[in-house]
């Protein structure tokens, strides 16, 4: 089997999109299948051009640098595939390069997976642009309806693309690694330097500074947590972004980490004492269950992908999104109470380990195998696009 990922998001970049697709490239290594890649070029980042992987020139996103918009080569690109001769191509984003992946599969009727990794629809609420959110949903039911299957990490995003009659959804994504995450690599040394003293607690929060992730939400409540807790927990959070000034000058006593590699990020979540998350646009959370295959409990918004992966109670909280005294309410719970900590860290190891991600790779193969076998389908289901 012979697959091209196309995607808008890549390596050196970390974060959602970028860990699945690297999981996908392992999965097909490990079934001695073939893979190839196309994504951005990054400042500082080799070009990446060669037999397996193919670097298009980007530019900045005015809004948030480290959103690279790809000046799409389509020529070049398909002079690229046509070498590698794709039995299937997998579009993981909308963006213009998945939008060429998308294009190329459709004019030479190669079967066409695509992933919806991400609430873009809600993301326009929260970039104050919600009078466009028809339009992109117009838009993305439009991009992915040739695909023969769609893959989202969620269950509820999942019954809403097929309530707008997107067929062939399959929940697939939602797995942590738990052998790189995993509680083992808790770090004494690492909570010393960033100066967490022995009875105190480490509070931490993973993601993109960005307006979709509700960080006035997590500020104020960490704020309200600190007043209460005092030198007894020492907040940390890790990622970049537009926000990222506001979140300094807001959080000044916050450490902020920036962007992690991701065995140092591992390092980071097993130290931890808890993570808290207040997005409400999360198609999967999967920050949370990294954190909890790392055994550590997790505080996060009602919404989303969140409620499928955090068990109320038992692996962590879940609080109203935008309930700034009930995410600090939780957070000096769990703080001041350590029997209740240990207990949420343990069943939150275990509620990972039972969605690991080895269990969801022959869905994929199996996906994989599916789509090819629909090949012969009609030349109309194709001008469906």
């Amino acid at each position: 089997m012979r697959v091209a990922l196309v995607t808008d998001t890549y390596t050196p970049q970390v974060n959602g999109v970028t860990t699945i697709v690297r999981r996908v490239v392992e999965v097909l290594g490990r079934a001695r299948q073939h893979a190839v890649v196309i994504a951005p070029e990054y400042p500082r980042s080799p070009p990446g051009t060669g037999e397996a992987e193919l670097r298009v020139p980007s530019v900045a996103f005015p809004l948030y640098d480290a959103v690279r918009l790809s000046l799409p080569r389509s020529r070049r690109a398909a002079h690229f595939l046509d070498r590698f001769r794709p039995d299937l191509v997998h579009v993981m984003t909308e963006g213009p390069l998945g939008a060429l992946g998308r294009r190329y599969a459709l004019d030479r009727h190669l079967p066409l997976v695509t992933s919806f990794h991400s609430d873009f629809p809600r993301y326009a609420r929260c970039y104050h642009l919600g009078g466009l959110e028809p339009l992109v949903w117009r838009w993305l039911i439009r991009f992915h309806r040739p695909a023969a299957f769609i893959h989202t990490p969620g269950e509820a995003t999942r019954a809403e693309l097929a309530r707008r009659g997107l067929a062939h959804v399959r929940v697939w994504g939602r797995g942590a690694d738990t052998a790189c995450f995993d509680h083992r690599r808790r770090d004494p040394a690492l909570r010393r330097r960033l100066g967490v003293p022995d009875a105190a607690a480490l509070v931490l929060h993973v993601g993109r500074l960005a307006p979709e992730k509700n960080l006035d939400v997590l500020a104020e409540a960490w704020d309200l947590a600190r007043r209460e807790l005092g030198s007894g927990a020492v907040f940390a959070y890790a990622g970049d972004g537009p926000l990222a000034r506001r979140c300094a000058h807001v959080m000044p006593w916050a450490i902020h980490l920036g962007f992690l590699a991701v065995p140092v990020l591992a390092a980071l979540y097993a130290s931890a004492d808890l993570c808290v998350f207040t997005s409400a646009t999360e198609t999967c959370g999967l920050v949370a269950l990294e954190a909890m295959a790392s055994g550590t409990p997790v505080v996060a918004a009602d919404a989303g992908g969140f409620r499928e992966s955090v068990a109320d109670g038992v692996t962590g909280f879940l609080v109203a999104p935008d309930d700034a005294r009930g995410f600090a309410a939780a957070i000096a719970r769990l703080v001041l109470d350590a029997p209740l900590r240990g207990r949420m860290s343990g069943e939150a190891r275990l509620a990972a380990v039972a969605r690991s991600a080895d269990e969801e790779n022959e869905q994929l193969l199996d996906d994989y195998t599916a789509a090819l076998g629909r090949r012969g389908m009609e030349d109309e289901q194709w001008r469906a696009a």
